[in-house]
């Protein structure tokens, strides 16, 4: 047989059409709304074909077309007012000196997967979707971050469904020839080539930068010619494998980006664990501060603590992932060899204190080296507290430090662009860029209801044919019948009430609590004078089987001839499907579990183009819910038996259905216009852009955590590390002699049993510091309500003032107390490091009476 080589041969782009390129090689900016409208011009059929992927469409397009452009004025005039835009948000910055090159130090990024747009098929579902869109805010924001990523070459699955409604997962590959990244070149000039340790020998791997506006996604690839192929396969899919490729993932994440990272001569100041998949982070920057800085184990992991940040989505204890000891064992001791940490230590890092079991906690590791930690929406940050008070046991459960950010989107990625033109109307231009005031957000009640109604039949006019195109191509793809075809062209109507369900399909989000009551249903759905119709999509796990189940059902339901074309199922849900739902439907219906869903955003992004969101009280929808611009499935209580609250929320979601949604949306009592719906749209839009974009999101984290641990990382790294050494000396010092502190007495001026609001008392301690330093300590008045249990709840602490001596070596301190409402409180005094990153250091220091 001949041997042969292949190679390929691109159009030549004229000389005066060379920003093409440049825009192209930008994964957000090449899909911003005036890009995408550039590249459509050029040819908007292929556009569409290649998945709207510029890199594909100019190395496809006819050369005589590229040389038509060229001489085309208006087009020239086009690409140069993009170009203006991309100089304006790109090029220039107060921190990057070109794009992806700092001259400042850098906030990594850790994330197992970024979704930026449905040709770069490296992320699953919300985890990545919510990571891609904190890239392009951070661009927005200018703020000097690096991310880092796997590159999968099969990424996450393609998904179909066959003749049973049963879910078929298959695994195209990623060209990288197709997308727009390049090679990351070493300090030599030559493709970047590093390694990480594993159990069973060195673990290679290459890196591709991809842009997303000013920001630099670092992705780490072992498919290569250096590694074994069994090795080569680490990087092979998203959430595929075995355990042991779990694992060898998240330490090439971990430890291989981060030597990625500084290869690639950024200094990272800051690190950020988007969830606990990059947690062996940790103990690598640990080990690499005690070897270059000569620092101690408690000195480097104090700094590394303080510059780093956590983010943890897990609401429940069993989603949080673990490693078996027996399985991690070898990798940890490989991670020894090679200069890394003990194993001992780093298998202490990742365990609760006395926990007699075999296993290592990602989440508690990164909880353990990171000094900011958060949740991704308030309710869940009073969960992730609940559940990991075991960690720190002494502190109320309010104090467990765990914050919350809840989570944003990236409103330009979701917002169409007809709406996107209605908004700068009167929110003025570049308004997406920063996070907005719910004071300039009112300004959207400015559009006339007509145009805000006429935009929005036209984006549901437009869902109903991309659904009817996905449909048909479904049914080709399984050999359907002409009248099965057929069928597919009249699905759906473009002028019915529309309703969207689309996301993960795990157990708990219950895909089918609305089909609970089929016969409901059904007259809900076949109402001839108020009509109507549901769009569902969504991938289950390929190991979920009963998620798998749930899909099946829909699909199953949708082919009843009483409904068909009236409920339907969109195959492979991706990006592209996700932005044409979100914007075209008229709500968007979330029915998890409550309090398993951590936050949600699709929820989000159809509020943003006008959809009214119903949903049970999870996630984000507490902190977004009002009568004026949505709807709440139950109460927000919460049974202990599923089926009765299954039960209960299905009931409640067909009440509001019959009696409240369906009415609202065709009450015309003036014509066309449904005045009362519409006042609800603008609600919801006027919500979502003022306290749900990833603008405020980011800009959220960065006064939070960047900034704090950025002066941290200054402070603590000055002199020759002298602060640090300094205050972990004191702290190590107190620590020591934490046993002598006792607090012997704490009394009140006056009888508890009388008083009235208004009254003041005033609370005595005496304290005994031993060899404590005063000024490391603060004695604190802790006053709560007492609940039924006689347990003491939402209490606060209050500072108590020194007052003298009452006894050699004890100290009296004095704190008074208003009582401004009635009710039964309790207190007591405590005992604190002055310091909360000493206090909180797991698993806590406090000293109670």
């Amino acid at each position: 047989m001949p041997t042969f080589k292949s190679f390929t041969v691109a159009p030549k782009v004229p000389e005066n059409l060379s920003f093409l390129r440049t825009l192209a090689g930008n994964v957000w900016w090449s899909w911003d709304v005036e890009a995408m409208s550039l590249f459509q011009r050029i040819n908007p059929t292929l556009l569409r074909e290649l998945e709207f992927n510029p890199v594909r469409l100019l190395s496809h397009v006819g050369q005589a077309r590229l040389e038509e452009l060229a001489a085309d004025s208006s087009f020239i005039a086009h690409m140069r007012s993009v170009e203006e835009r991309f100089g304006k948000f790109v090029l220039s910055s107060r921190h990057w000196k070109t794009p992806g090159e700092t001259n400042r130090r850098v906030i990594a990024y850790f994330s197992m997967e970024f979704g930026l747009h449905e040709s770069v098929h490296i992320y699953s579902g919300g985890l990545g979707i919510l990571a891609g869109d904190h890239l392009k805010s951070a661009s927005d924001l200018d703020i000097p971050l690096v991310g880092i990523g796997l590159f999968y070459r099969e990424g996450y699955f393609e998904q179909e469904i066959d003749a049973s409604g049963w879910q078929i997962e298959g695994y195209p590959e990623n060209d990288v020839h197709r997308l727009p990244i390049s090679r990351c070149l070493g300090a030599n000039g030559q493709p970047l080539l590093l390694s990480v340790p594993l159990a069973d020998g060195e673990l290679k791997f290459t890196a591709w930068k991809l842009m997303v506006g000013r920001i630099p996604l670092v992705l780490l690839d072992t498919n290569i010619p250096e590694n074994p192929p069994h090795l080569r396969a680490v990087t092979g899919q998203l959430y595929g494998g075995d355990k042991l490729n779990r694992l060898r993932q998240e330490v090439l994440l971990g430890v291989g980006g981060l030597r990625a990272v500084e290869a690639l001569g950024y200094e990272v100041a800051c690190s950020h664990m988007n969830e606990g998949h990059a947690a062996f982070l940790g103990p690598e920057r640990i080990a690499r501060a005690m070897k270059r800085s000569g620092l101690t184990f408690d000195e480097a992991r104090v700094f590394v603590r303080r510059t780093s940040v956590f983010t943890t989505h897990t609401p429940v204890p069993a989603g949080n992932e673990t490693f078996n000891l027996q399985l991690l064992w070898p990798q940890l001791e490989a991670m020894e060899r090679d200069g890394g940490l003990p194993a001992e230590t780093v298998k202490n890092l990742g365990r609760a204190p006395q926990d007699p079991s075999d296993e290592l906690s990602m989440t508690i590791l990164g909880l353990n080296c990171s000094l900011f930690d958060n949740g991704v929406a308030k309710l869940h940050g009073v969960v992730e507290r609940d559940m990991w008070h075991h960690l720190w046991p002494e502190f109320p459960v309010e104090e467990v430090p765990i914050g919350h950010v809840t989570n944003g989107i990236h409103v330009p990625t979701w917002l169409s662009s007809d709406n996107g033109r209605l908004y700068t109307s009167v929110l003025g231009p570049d308004w997406d860029k920063t996070p907005l005031s719910e004071e300039r957000a009112s300004r959207i009640d400015h559009i006339s209801d007509e145009e805000f109604w006429r935009v929005h039949e036209a984006a549901r006019a437009h869902l109903v044919r991309i659904a009817r195109e996905s449909l048909e191509r479904s049914a080709r793809r399984r050999h359907g019948s002409p009248s099965e075809i057929e069928a597919c062209r009249g699905a759906l109507d473009k002028d019915a009430l529309t309703i969207g369900f689309a996301r993960r399909f795990a157990t708990y989000k219950r895909a089918t609590l609305l089909l609970s009551d089929p016969a409901r249903l059904k007259r809900l759905l076949t109402d001839p004078a108020h009509p109507v119709q549901i769009v569902f999509a969504g991938k289950a796990h390929p190991a979920d089987n009963g998620g798998k189940e749930l899909i099946r059902r829909i699909v199953e339901f949708s082919r009843d001839p009483e409904v068909k074309g009236r409920i339907v199922f969109l195959e492979n849900y991706n990006i592209h499907i996700a932005r044409r739902m979100v914007r075209g439907v008229d709500v968007w219906l979330n029915t998890p579990r409550r309090p398993m869903e951590a936050s949600g955003t699709s929820g989000m992004k159809a509020c943003v183009n006008g959809a009214i969101h119903v949903s049970t009280l999870d996630g984000w929808w507490p902190e977004g819910y009002s009568p004026r611009c949505g709807w709440q499935i139950g109460d927000g209580q919460e049974f202990a038996d599923e089926g009765q609250q299954n039960a209960n929320d299905a009931q409640s979601l067909y009440n509001l259905l019959e009696s409240e949604i369906v009415p609202a949306f065709y009450d015309r009592p003036h014509g066309e216009l449904p005045l009362r719906w519409i006042g609800m749209m603008k609600e919801s839009v006027k919500m979502s852009l003022a306290r749900f974009s990833s603008t405020r999101m980011v800009a959220d984290y960065f006064a939070g955590s960047y900034e704090p641990a950025l002066g941290n990382y200054e402070a603590l790294s000055a002199g020759g590390f002298a602060a640090l050494k300094d205050d972990v000396a004191r702290r190590n010092a107190l620590f020591g002699s934490w046993g002598d502190v006792k607090i012997e007495s704490v009394e009140a001026d006056r009888d508890g049993s009388a008083i009235v609001v208004g009254d003041e008392f005033t609370v005595t301690a005496k304290v005994r510091l031993g060899s404590v330093r005063e000024d490391d300590v603060r004695v604190e008045l802790w006053i709560g309500r007492r609940d039924a249990r006689g347990e003491v709840r939402s209490g606060e602490a209050k500072a108590m003032a020194p007052a003298g001596r009452a006894a050699d070596a004890v100290k009296t301190y004095k704190a008074t107390v208003k009582c401004a409402d009635a009710g039964s409180f309790a207190f007591s005094a405590r005992v604190v490091p002055a310091s909360d990153a000493w206090r909180t250091t797991m698993p806590g220091f406090v000293r109670w009476a």
